[in-house]
């Protein structure tokens, strides 16, 4: 199979995702992978997720996380945009088991060799968006849509 994306410096923030062959609108690009762990193991060993603004942890479901940090693949630098040309879908597992939910990147627009793949993260945190946390969760995307932070209102 030819490689079609490529992991090299960004000019979004530290390392990205690029494409170096032609992407379809709807072609799953990566399964983002890592360390299967439950929110509360997630909790223990990074916090509450919202002190540092850089994180490669994932929900998966009520249940899991995907912990990039550990085991993880390239999916893992994959920028976060407020004008993305990708979305994150999570894949419910055919035999019901949480624990074998997929996390699939895939192309929303057609993405032409040399673009860099973003997403949305849409992260919501459960604490008060302070302006230090703001600070912390800064958007670099440079979208003329740009919200100027990763983190999404609270439910």
């Amino acid at each position: 199979m030819t490689r079609r994306i490529v992991a090299r410096r960004s000019p979004i923030h530290g390392n990205g995702v690029f494409a170096v062959a032609p992407i379809r609108k709807g072609e799953e690009v990566i399964q983002y992978k890592g360390t299967l762990m439950t929110h509360a193991e997630a909790d223990d060993m990074y916090g509450d997720g919202g002190e540092t603004g850089h994180t490669f942890l994932f929900t998966l479901n009520d249940e899991y996380i995907v912990d990039a940090n550990r085991h993880g693949n390239s999916a893992r630098w994959i920028n976060h945009s407020c004008a993305p040309n990708c979305r994150a879908v999570v894949e419910e597992a055919a035999d019901g088991d949480p624990r074998h939910d997929k996390v699939l990147i895939e192309a929303i627009r057609a993405i032409k060799p040399g673009e860099e793949l973003t997403y949305d993260y849409g992260i919501i945190l459960e604490v008060p968006h302070t302006a230090r946390l703001k600070k912390l969760w800064k958007c670099l995307c440079g979208a003329p849509n740009c919200t100027g932070t990763l983190l999404k209102p609270k439910r």
